[in-house]
């Protein structure tokens, strides 16, 4: 019942970010998130997906940091992979701006 409802509240996000928020609530209800990250990771996932050059971002998952090199003319990110210095390219609402330290 919980995933209906947030996948009705946050329709208006693109599929991959809202299965993410659908999951961080679906965690804590379960009880193995708490309330404080799964906040965390909506407020994150509802933010608008405006980057620049220079950028910090990671996956959906967080399992793969980097920096934005540039924004291709179509609007999808050129960002350069922390470590291996491979460059992806990304749809927007592929990717979270990592929070300032």
């Amino acid at each position: 019942m919980g995933r209906t409802i947030v996948d009705v509240v946050f329709a208006e996000l693109p599929t991959s970010r809202r299965r993410e928020v659908i999951s961080a609530v679906a965690h804590c209800i379960a009880g193995v998130l708490d309330r404080e990250s799964m906040v965390e990771i909506v407020e994150s996932l509802c933010a608008a997906a405006e980057f620049k050059p220079g950028d910090r971002v990671k996956t959906l998952r967080g399992t793969t940091r980097g920096v934005v090199v540039r924004v291709l003319d179509d609007g999808r990110l050129l960002w350069k992979v922390d470590g291996t210095g491979a460059e992806l390219i990304a749809l927007p609402e592929g990717l979270i701006r990592e929070a300032s330290a």
